[in-house]
C-alpha cells in the first residue's frame, strides 16, 4: 500500500504540471471567443470545465471546447460568453436597451482540504487573476445566476439563443437553476458544439506548432518500441516502453490506449489489451501516440516481429503504402474529402477514401483469388486536434488550416495478417499537404533497417 504523503506528494507534483502546459496566446483565446459571439446573434452561451475525477483514478483532462475557448486548465470553472445585440421593444413597449459584447471567467471557491491532495488553485481573488487568465472580468462562480439571470430577464426573448454543452450535469443545473429564478421552469439550451465545429477544423500556426511537437514526441515513441520487438517480448512490454518515451519526451499523456497487436490481434481494429506474446513469422501493428500541451498527434506503423517481413507480408505492406501515397498524392485543398466506407461506390469521385480503396481493390489478391479491398474495414481518416478524433463537419472538402490522418489498412484474419500504416498531416497555407510525421521509417526495408 503506498504511503499517504507520497501519494500527496506525487498528486501535487501533478498539479504543478498540469498549470505549465504550453498553449496559443491569450489573444488567440480571445478572439475564438469573439468569433464564437458572432454565432449567437445577441444571444449568450455558457460552458463549463470538466469536474475533478476521483484522486487515484485517472488524472484531470480538461473539457474541449471549454479548453479551446479560455486555455483554463483547472476544474469547476464556467464560461459566459453574451453576444452583442441591438436595442428593441417588448410587447409592452418597454425599450429594452442595446447590449456589448462581454465575457466572464467564473471561478469556484478554493476547497483548503482538497488543495492538500490538488495543489493550489486559483479563485477569483487570486492576485493578478485577469493577467493569469487572460479574462478582464473574473468573477466568483456564485455570482454566476445573478449575471445570467440578469442578462435573460432584461429581455426573455434572449433565452431563445441561449447555448451550452448540453449533456453535462453542471450546465444543465445551471440552466435549470437560472430558470427558477427567473419563474421559467421550462428554460432549455441549445447545443454549442456544432457552432465551434467549423472553428475547430481550422488550426492556427500556434496550434500547428503544438501539434507538431505531438508529432515528433510520437515518432520517437514508436522509434522506441520498433527496437524493442523481437519473438517473445510481450505487447504489452512495448506498450509501455513507448508510453515511457512519451512522458520523458513531455507529453502529458496517450493521445488513446496504445495498440500492439501481433499475429491475429493485428487484425483486430482496435485491440488494445496487448496481452499475447509477439511470435517470430508475424506481424505486429502499433498504433500509439501522445498528447503535448492537450494537443494529439496519431500514428501506425507495421512491423515484422522477426526483423525481416516475408514475401506475402511485404507484398500486402507495399499494397497499403501504395494506397496511403495515392490518397496524399491525390489531395487537392478545397475539393477533396476525407470519405468513409459507405462512400466507395463508382460514382464518389471527391473522396480520398475512395482514392485508397481502389488501389487496394485493384492491387494483390486473397488467398481465393479476389480483391483486397473488402478487407479495407474503415475510412481513411479522421481529423486531429485537441481530441484525436476532432470534430468535422464530413461534407466540407479538406482544405487550409485543417489536421487529419491517412490511414488505409487490410485485415485478413485467415492469414493472421493485419497492415495499417498512418500519418498525420496538414494542410499549409498555400494548399499543401504537409506530412507532421518525419523521421519515422516507413518503407518496408527502412522499416526493417530501423528494428535492427
Amino acid at each position: 500500500m503506498r504511503k499517504p504523503h507520497l501519494a500527496a506528494l506525487f498528486l501535487l507534483l501533478a498539479a504543478t504540471v498540469a498549470h505549465a502546459l504550453d498553449a496559443v496566446p491569450q489573444s488567440e483565446y480571445r478572439q475564438r471567443r469573439i468569433a464564437l459571439a458572432e454565432k449567437l446573434k445577441g444571444g449568450a452561451t455558457l460552458l463549463f470545465a470538466a469536474e475533478e475525477p476521483q484522486l487515484d483514478f485517472m488524472p484531470y483532462r480538461q473539457d474541449e471546447d471549454f479548453y479551446y475557448l479560455s486555455g483554463w486548465n483547472e476544474p469547476g470553472a464556467a464560461l459566459l460568453i453574451i453576444s452583442a445585440g441591438p436595442g428593441s421593444v417588448d410587447r409592452l413597449g418597454t425599450q429594452i436597451p442595446e447590449h456589448s459584447y462581454r465575457e466572464v471567467l467564473f471561478l469556484p471557491a478554493r476547497n483548503l482540504v482538497t488543495e492538500k491532495y490538488t495543489g493550489i488553485k486559483m479563485d477569483a481573488a487570486t492576485k493578478d487573476v485577469t493577467e493569469k487568465t487572460g479574462f478582464a472580468e473574473v468573477l466568483s462562480m456564485s455570482s454566476l445566476p445573478q449575471v445570467l439571470g440578469s442578462f435573460l430577464a432584461e429581455d426573455r426573448r434572449r433565452a431563445s439563443s441561449l447555448f451550452t454543452q448540453t449533456d453535462m450535469s453542471s450546465a444543465h443545473a445551471a440552466v435549470e437553476f437560472t430558470g427558477a429564478t427567473l419563474g421559467n421552469s421550462g428554460l432549455s439550451a441549445k447545443e454549442v458544439r456544432p457552432l465551434l465545429i467549423p472553428q475547430r477544423m481550422v488550426k492556427s500556426d500556434a496550434e500547428i506548432d503544438l501539434l507538431r511537437k505531438a508529432a515528433v514526441a510520437s515518432a520517437a515513441a514508436q522509434k522506441a518500441g520498433m527496437k524493442a520487438i523481437k519473438p517473445g517480448v510481450r505487447e504489452r512490454t512495448i506498450a509501455g516502453l513507448e508510453l515511457a518515451k512519451m512522458l520523458e519526451s513531455g507529453c502529458e499523456r496517450p493521445s488513446y490506449a496504445p495498440i500492439v497487436g501481433s499475429g491475429i490481434n493485428s487484425t483486430t481494429l482496435h485491440y488494445s489489451s496487448n496481452e499475447a506474446t509477439m511470435e517470430k513469422g508475424d506481424v505486429v501493428v502499433i498504433d500509439a501516440a501522445c498528447e503535448y500541451s492537450m494537443y494529439a498527434s496519431d500514428i501506425t506503423r507495421t512491423m515484422p516481429i522477426g526483423g525481416k517481413f516475408t514475401p506475402r507480408q511485404r507484398e500486402l505492406y507495399e499494397i497499403v503504402l501504395g494506397a496511403h501515397r495515392a490518397a496524399a498524392a491525390a489531395f487537392i485543398a478545397g475539393k477533396m474529402r476525407l470519405g468513409n466506407v459507405n462512400q466507395r461506390g463508382p460514382e464518389v469521385t471527391d473522396t480520398l477514401d475512395k482514392i485508397a480503396y481502389d488501389y487496394i481493390n485493384t492491387h494483390g489478391k486473397d488467398l481465393h483469388g479476389e480483391p483486397l479491398g473488402k478487407y479495407f474495414l474503415h475510412g481513411l481518416g479522421h481529423h486531429v486536434g485537441i481530441n484525436v478524433h476532432d470534430p468535422y463537419d464530413p461534407a466540407k472538402p479538406l482544405d487550409k488550416g485543417n489536421v487529419f490522418t491517412i490511414e488505409p489498412g487490410i485485415y485478413i484474419p485467415e492469414e493472421k495478417i493485419g497492415i495499417r500504416i498512418e500519418d498525420t498531416y496538414y494542410v499549409d497555407a498555400d494548399g499543401k499537404l504537409v506530412n507532421l510525421i518525419t523521421n519515422l521509417p516507413v518503407e518496408p526495408n527502412s522499416v526493417e533497417a530501423g528494428m535492427r
